[in-house]
């Protein structure tokens, strides 16, 4: 797998040799946008409402636009200038306990590895992160963009998982909610016990995409010539007005369905 980057770790006044892979993959079903007459391909041109003439992709250039309308223009060369330092160097910014971090904030996620020359110190960072319970805060420029990263352990090696900037993650709806609802002892205390009666360990194998599976075998039905007979629609769920009653009634299910299994 080819890398998409590559630089060195900055740990103190050690450089470790690094290549960084992407951690995950779309394996989402892609459609391509047709026509519904004859399923002929919908293909865009790129043209430039000045002069409307069609715009090859290498004269394309990233415009910023101005309150009063007047677009700016940036080149590849540009922006290449920047004053960038961790184009090529993972920058250890501190060391932060893993649980002050907002899962929110969290964006791709990349395994991180050693060039051969590298791989003592890489090793050495990776116990010492597993030690001491806490994980690298760093700067990282991936495809000429800055971003805020959390460096941590993950099995034999190290992973890197870019984050949002702390001003880009909203605040949500529910935040004042406390002050205007109240729950009591009895209904945490069943919510509690139908939490303890859900409890198991995570095994990712048993969790798989209904919805793309659903998708696949519409289409090999339609490729078949399948007669393709809709999914019944879900009534819907009433509010539920006595918490309690209903939380010790999925208790028992909850119970009994773990007995099944």
């Amino acid at each position: 797998m080819r890398a998409i980057w590559k630089g060195a770790v900055s740990f103190g006044l050690v450089s470790i040799p690094v290549r960084l892979h992407a951690a995950t993959e779309d394996r989402d079903v892609s459609f391509h946008q047709v026509h519904a007459a004859d399923g002929g391909r919908v293909r865009y041109r790129r043209v430039c409402s000045t002069c409307g003439e069609e715009v090859p992709y290498a004269d394309l250039a990233k415009g910023y636009e101005l309150a009063t309308g007047e677009m700016i223009v940036l080149t590849e060369e540009d922006l290449a200038a920047l004053p960038l330092p961790t184009t090529k160097t993972v920058e250890l910014l501190a060391f932060v306990p893993a649980e002050q971090l907002d899962p929110l904030g969290y964006a791709r996620g990349y395994h991180l590895e050693p060039e051969s020359s590298g791989r003592k110190p890489y090793l050495l960072l990776r116990r010492a992160l597993q030690e001491s319970g806490r994980v690298g805060l760093v700067k990282v420029a991936i495809r000429s963009k800055e971003a805020l990263a959390v460096l941590r352990p993950r099995g034999q090696g190290l992973v890197l998982q870019t984050m949002v900037w702390p001003d880009e993650v909203r605040p949500g709806a529910a935040d004042g909610l406390d002050g205007d609802v109240t729950v009591s002892d009895a209904e945490v205390g069943v919510a509690t016990t139908l939490i303890d009666a859900m409890a198991a360990d995570y095994e990712p194998e048993r969790y798989t995409d209904a919805y793309r599976e659903a998708v696949r075998s519409m289409i090999d039905a339609k490729v078949a010539g399948d007669v393709i007979v809709p999914a019944a629609r879900e009534e819907e769920r009433t509010e539920v007005v006595d918490l309690v009653s209903a939380l010790q009634a999925s208790v028992t299910a909850a119970r009994a369905a773990r007995s099944a299994s």
